[in-house]
């Protein structure tokens, strides 16, 4: 039973839910004490935001703690390490100080690896011998760009890799404040075929605001750039932003003037269970914005206790091609933030996909997985076999820092527990001379090299 309903045909304002309202809402008081805990505990390591849409639209009630959008949205105690739990807990349970306290909540947050995949060193892009702010450049063709004004979220996934930057920690933020080095990075690298906008969600800027950043990317000389990407929760999350917001007319006549320019806009919407495609809210923000001719591919990590059942998979994917999206990617739940508490061997996410995309006709066999966005690369799983008598993981990259590495076949030892591509070991001597190319390439920290 879901708790109200939200209208469609009125114009309902945007309302944040934090930890400081969160018990004025009708969903507090379904809630246990000790659930009720765990979000003023967690919340003060990892970023807690949703919005009344989620909470009365999307959640469940009735299922608490397992509904998955309780899950996907609200703190939940498992999140952090038992002892880290009681860290926390004891600190405000004794009154200590807020310098106190945000020692202790600084000290586990490092803990989380919080920029996974050498994001702080490894993909930041440089000009004239300066490191410019607020974009990230991993791959050849695809270069990320971070509007300061787009660092939030209309709501916060519980399991986002992205999460510091939204907690305020010193120097963990990635935010550009304008686009001119931008416009000149792209014009000094020709080979960026794609221009990622990405948060954060970009999409809860208001749209002149987002205009701010692009008018100078779309008046500059850029024969190379071909596609626009917006990368966001928006469409899931707040639907109102692409059909009820005062400016959502506004954000659909921006992706109609990029595309009159001949360039395409591809909306890379995170979608991460089907319930979110269920309101009719949701499916208008989706027609209104196919109908500018505006692609929308979607992805989502794989995550226990949200969407770990290849049939939600397989309803997702086929609910999205039947209102015209394209199903794009199964990633593996990155190694940061609570990993442990969402995470799947890497066995069972190459089993749940395989029977996912078993289950839906070839037009949503478009999408790829699982997959890992590891530190040299995206690390597609395509397999379990024997070779020369010995189990192994069959694994390629879909992208790669290293462009001759993409589509390489390489084999890494079967372990059922690992998950993570940091915990295979090469199979035989070649993949340890392709790890070790890998690592060399990624200038990362050593590991160990097994070489049979």
């Amino acid at each position: 039973m879901k708790l109200s309903s939200v209208p469609t045909a009125s114009a309902p304002r945007y309302r944040a839910i934090t930890r400081r309202n969160v018990a004025e809402t009708a969903l507090w008081a379904r809630m246990s004490a000790g659930q009720r805990r765990a979000v003023e505990v967690v919340s003060q390591v990892l970023p807690f935001r949703t919005n009344e849409y989620v909470l009365e639209a999307l959640v469940d009630a009735d299922r608490l703690p397992e509904d998955p959008m309780f899950q996907l949205t609200v703190p939940q105690p498992g999140m952090l390490s038992a002892g880290d739990f009681d860290t926390v807990d004891g600190a405000l349970r004794a009154g200590e100080s807020s310098e106190a306290l945000a020692a202790k909540v600084g000290a586990i947050r490092r803990k989380l690896n919080p920029h996974p995949a050498g994001q702080m060193s490894l993909n930041v892009p440089r000009l004239e011998g300066r490191a410019l702010e607020g974009m990230q450049h991993k791959y050849a063709q695809t270069l990320l760009y971070f509007p300061r004004q787009g660092q939030t979220c209309h709501a916060y996934c519980t399991f986002c890799f992205r999460w510091a930057q939204f907690v305020g920690m010193e120097g963990l933020k990635f935010a550009a404040r304008e686009s001119s080095d931008l416009v000149r990075y792209l014009g000094a690298h020709p080979e960026i075929s794609d221009l990622l906008i990405t948060g954060g969600d970009p999409l809860v800027m208001r749209t002149p605001l987002l205009e701010r950043h692009l008018a100078p990317v779309l008046e500059a000389d850029l024969p190379g750039l071909q596609n626009i990407r917006f990368g966001t929760k928006s469409v899931a999350y707040w639907p109102h932003r692409f059909v009820s917001d005062p400016d959502a007319d506004d954000l659909l006549r921006l992706f109609e003037r990029i595309i009159a320019q001949g360039r395409h806009v591809a909306v890379m919407a995170h979608y991460n269970h089907p319930v979110e495609l269920s309101t009719p809210i949701a499916r208008e923000a989706v027609r209104r914005i196919r109908n500018t001719g505006a692609q929308i591919r979607m992805q989502s990590p794989l995550i226990r206790r949200v969407n770990d059942d290849p049939a939600l998979w397989s309803e997702l994917w086929r609910t999205g091609v039947g209102l015209g999206m394209v199903p794009y990617y199964m990633f593996v739940e990155r190694d940061t933030g609570p990993r442990g508490y969402f995470e799947l061997p890497l066995i069972r996410a190459w089993e749940i996909f395989g029977e996912a995309y078993a289950g839906v006709s070839g037009l949503a066999r478009t999408v790829r997985g699982p997959s890992m966005s590891a530190t040299p690369g995206k690390v597609l799983i395509d397999g379990v076999a024997t070779v020369a008598g010995r189990r192994v993981f069959c694994l390629q990259l879909l992208q790669a820092r290293e462009g001759g590495a993409v589509r390489r076949p390489f084999f890494a030892r079967f372990d059922p527990q690992a998950t993570w591509f940091d915990q295979l070991e090469p199979a035989f001597a070649e993949d340890a001379e392709f790890f070790a190319r890998l690592e060399a390439h990624s200038a990362g920290a050593p590991r160990r090299l097994a070489l049979v």
